[in-house]
């Protein structure tokens, strides 16, 4: 992104991962084939909301701190 001749990195997009089964929710992706649109905040998603590998809930995930993403996971 170019603002004022400054050219501007885009923020990392927080992404959440799931601990029971290592699965990493993010936000720019969504869960589609559960209902939830790509651009939603991992704060919108329904309490009721299920990790689509292992069936987890909202509660099972934390936050990952920016760049601790592993880049050998295939990302």
């Amino acid at each position: 992104m170019r603002i004022g001749g400054q050219v501007l990195e885009k923020p990392e997009t927080t992404r959440w991962f799931c601990e029971p089964c290592g699965f990493i929710y993010d936000p720019e992706e969504g869960d589609p084939d559960g209902g939830i649109a790509p651009g939603t905040p991992f704060e919108d998603i329904p309490d009721d909301w299920m990790c689509p590998i292992c069936g987890a809930t909202k509660a099972d995930f934390r936050e990952l701190e920016p760049g601790e993403f592993p880049e050998e996971w295939g990302r």
